[in-house]
C-alpha cells in the first residue's frame, strides 16, 4: 500500500513568529486519519522568524529528533546542553522520564527552518539523553545516508526506538534504492526540490506513506532532499 499525503494536505499553525506544518495531528490540528505512522507520530516543519523561539518546556517518553535545513536553532536543556544545531547537524534528544528545554533563533535577520520529529520509544521511563552529529552535503549526496538507528550503526545517532532515519540528496541523473521490509511500515518526506518515490511523483512537503511494500525506489530528482524512515508496523 502506497499513500501521497500533499504538502497542503498538511495542518498549519501560523503563530506569528512560528509557522508549522504539521504531517500528523498536533496542538490544535487533529485529524484522526493522521495520527502516526507506525511508532512516527510527529513531523513538524518549522519556521522560527528571527530573535524569537520556543521557551522552556517540558517532554516526556518521546525520542525527539531536530533536523535544521537553514538558519541555526539554539538549543538548551536542564540536562545541561547548549548547543547550537546548524543545517548538516541531526540532534536527537531522549525525553524519557522527563527534560525540559529550549529552542531559539537569535538571528536578527534570517529565520530558522527546520523539521521536529517524534518517534515512540521502545521503553518508557529511561534516563534523558542528548546526542548531535554532524554529516556533511557529500556523505548525503545521492545516497540515502542513514542518521538515526537504535544501535548506532554507520556513525548515526541513536535513537530508543524500533525505527531508522535516512537523508538524502538528489539531483538529476541521481537514484537511490533501497530494501524494505514488508512487515514494517516506511515513510518518504521530501524537504526541498522534487523527486520520485516509486514511481509517485513527488514535491517539496509532500510525503509517501508505505506499508507492505518490498522496497523503494527514489529517482528523477530535481534539487531534492529526502528523509526516508523505516518504522514498526
Amino acid at each position: 500500500m502506497q499513500m501521497i499525503r500533499r504538502s497542503n494536505e498538511r495542518g498549519y499553525a501560523d503563530h506569528g513568529w512560528l509557522k508549522s506544518f504539521h504531517s500528523f495531528s498536533f496542538a490544535g490540528y487533529q485529524d484522526p486519519q493522521f495520527m502516526g505512522w507506525g511508532n512516527l507520530r510527529v513531523v513538524n516543519e518549522d519556521r522560527i522568524a528571527p530573535g524569537t523561539g520556543f521557551g522552556t518546556h517540558g517532554h516526556q517518553d518521546m525520542e525527539i529528533i531536530s533536523y535544521v535545513l537553514s538558519g541555526n536553532l539554539a538549543h538548551q536543556d536542564s540536562m545541561g546542553n547548549v548547543k547550537g544545531i546548524p543545517p548538516g547537524d541531526v540532534q536527537r534528544m531522549s525525553a524519557g522520564t522527563g527534560v525540559r528545554h529550549s529552542e531559539f533563533n537569535h538571528d536578527p535577520d534570517g529565520e530558522t527552518h527546520f523539521l521536529q520529529i517524534w518517534i515512540l520509544p521502545s521503553q518508557r521511563g529511561i534516563a534523558p539523553g542528548y546526542e548531535q552529529k554532524t554529516f556533511a552535503p557529500a556523505e548525503k549526496a545521492g545516497v540515502l545516508r542513514l542518521v538515526a538507528s537504535p544501535d548506532a550503526a554507520q556513525g548515526s545517532v541513536t535513537v530508543h526506538a524500533d525505527a531508522r532515519m535516512y537523508a538524502g540528496c538528489f539531483d538529476v541523473g541521481q537514484r537511490a534504492q533501497m530494501v524494505l521490509d514488508p512487515a514494517r511500515k516506511a515513510y518518504v518526506q521530501v524537504l526541498r526540490g522534487s523527486v520520485h518515490a516509486n514511481g509517485n511523483a513527488l514535491a517539496c512537503g509532500d510525503a509517501l506513506l508505505m506499508q507492505g511494500e518490498s522496497g523503494l525506489v527514489l529517482d528523477q530528482a530535481k534539487d531534492s532532499e529526502v528523509l526516508v524512515f523505516d518504522l514498526q508496523f
